[in-house]
């Protein structure tokens, strides 16, 4: 069923990701990769997985990456719109791995987060 397809929307040299990974092969779990780095997520599909994980932008933010504060991103008035814009723009500034199925996703932090979806 096409619905229950798994998408997992990672940078595949970041050690979640390849944890989440082992974890769904291990489990003979079929699965599509999606390297955001190099194939960025619009900022329509942020919106969207946003919305399936019952999150915040704020939420999403990698706020561990040089960009969040060279663009001014830690100011909590910064509205959605703008973390929208950013992380469309920086795709390093998302929070990795994402996994999605169906109408559902999940922020794979811990990678075992993904049993939520299974």
């Amino acid at each position: 069923m096409p619905g229950d397809r798994i998408i997992v929307y990672e940078k595949p040299t970041c050690s979640t990701c390849r944890r989440l990974t082992a974890l769904l092969t291990e489990g003979g779990i079929d699965f599509e990769r999606v390297d955001y780095t190099v194939d960025p997520l619009s900022r329509e599909k942020l919106v969207e997985l946003i919305g399936k994980m019952g999150i915040s932008p704020r939420e999403l933010l990698r706020r561990r990456h040089s960009a969040y504060t060279e663009l001014g991103l830690d100011d909590p008035a910064v509205p959605d719109a703008r973390l929208l814009d950013a992380m469309a723009a920086h795709p390093e500034l998302v929070q990795r791995p994402i996994i999605e199925r169906g109408d559902r996703a999940v922020l794979g932090r811990p990678p075992e987060r993904v049993l939520e979806i299974l």
